[in-house]
């Protein structure tokens, strides 16, 4: 037995009008102080205001959110009592949202407890509703949560169906202001869920869709969006493949690239997009060796394969590398900056990291210890997976 989940999505011009339809009385911001800066969050509270809500912003989200932080948010809503937590932003303050929310409406709870397996009832106190502002993460679709914990530098994969969102808002006008490295980085996070979705070993009929058309969205128009950002055709494509890859991969499930890309990001502070998008064409060389039918399937309904088994995986993994480097993004670890020293250091706790990661259980080909270590410095060097 298997599960598809949704909130409500409203997607399209226009879409933040939605926020008037809303039903309730006081409303929670969570989000960061650079959409404040921007004027983002005062589009949001204008409309709310219009719908006669009271609104208080919580702004100090920061990149890959703390348990500290969302603690922070937690004692806020508690003084003020909202009935809409309104996540504002992309996946940081997506997931600080969903853990505030859970433990404003669960107050005997801590954050590392918010996990699948228990029993959530949600909405006694507040809703929750989601607007992205970039076109990456699809954590506006997803009950997924990733928050850090400091003191050990490592993610948390967290979360549970009932933390879904009640509402997805999926405005385009939203990303547009989005510079051309943040484009490429969370449209590289978009394309990973699709792919990692699609050719997981939970991979299923209901959310296979969904990835196909996200991926051949992405590989599409980021190029586009990347170039222009005021090109709307593809700003609004790429914001809609970003919620149907996370409709796609959270009603499946991720892989190798991401349980590497959360090592990566927690050590060494890499953008998360940047990461996984890094490693995936090494791991679907690696996956390749033993189940290429899937990676072949996806790459031919993109238009980028035209040989079947492992040669036509090996020409997925070419074509998102001829991706990465269309839209300025670094092709390996050691051409993204990152020390071989330091990366040498790391490599054994990212190792035991990456194999602690939930994501890890659902690879088409499960990497040992020492291949994982391969895998690992393939991505640094920059040199295929060939084993």
């Amino acid at each position: 037995m298997w599960y598809f989940v949704s909130p409500k999505i409203v997607f399209g011009e226009d879409a933040l009008d939605a926020l008037e339809e809303l039903e309730g009385s006081r409303a929670l911001i969570v989000t960061d102080q650079t959409l404040v800066k921007l004027g983002i969050v005062e589009k949001i509270q204008s409309r709310l205001r219009n719908n006669g809500f009271d609104t208080r912003v919580f702004d100090e989200v920061e990149p890959d959110p703390s348990l500290e932080t969302v603690q922070r948010g937690v004692q806020i809503a508690n003084q003020y009592q909202p009935d809409w937590i309104v996540a504002l932003g992309g996946g940081s303050p997506m997931d600080a949202a969903k853990s505030i929310w859970v433990l404003y409406e669960h107050p005997e709870m801590q954050a590392g407890e918010i996990t699948p397996i228990v029993q959530l009832k949600m909405g006694s106190k507040a809703h929750l509703a989601t607007i992205p502002t970039t076109s990456g993460t699809g954590s506006e679709v997803t009950w997924g949560i990733v928050l850090t914990n400091q003191a050990e530098q490592r993610k948390m994969g967290l979360g549970n169906r009932a933390n879904l969102a009640d509402i997805a808002i999926v405005d385009p006008a939203l990303a547009a202001g989005m510079p051309p490295q943040l484009t490429a980085d969370t449209g590289l996070d978009a394309l990973t869920h699709a792919v990692e979705g699609y050719t997981c070993a939970w991979h299923n009929d209901f959310a296979d869709g969904m990835c196909l058309v996200a991926a051949r969205l992405v590989m599409t128009y980021l190029p586009r969006a990347v170039a222009n950002g005021k090109d709307m055709e593809a700003r609004e494509h790429l914001h809609n493949a970003a919620a149907c890859a996370g409709l796609g991969f959270s009603n499946a499930l991720v892989s190798v690239a991401h349980a590497m890309g959360h090592t990566l990001g927690a050590t060494f502070h890499i953008p998360h997009g940047r990461a996984v998008g890094l490693v995936l064409p090494y791991t679907i060389e690696f996956c390749a060796a033993e189940a290429p039918e899937r990676f072949v399937d996806l790459g031919k309904f993109i238009g980028c394969v035209n040989q079947d088994g492992q040669a036509g995986a090996r020409q997925l993994a070419q074509a998102i590398r001829g991706l990465c480097q269309t839209i300025g993004e670094p092709l390996s670890l050691h051409q993204a900056g990152l020390d071989e020293k330091a990366f040498e250091n790391a490599l054994e706790k990212m190792i035991d990291d990456a194999f602690n990661d939930a994501s890890m259980v659902s690879s088409s080909r499960s990497p040992g210890y020492d291949e994982l270590r391969q895998i690992f410095r393939c991505a640094y060097y920059g040199t295929p997976v060939d084993f």
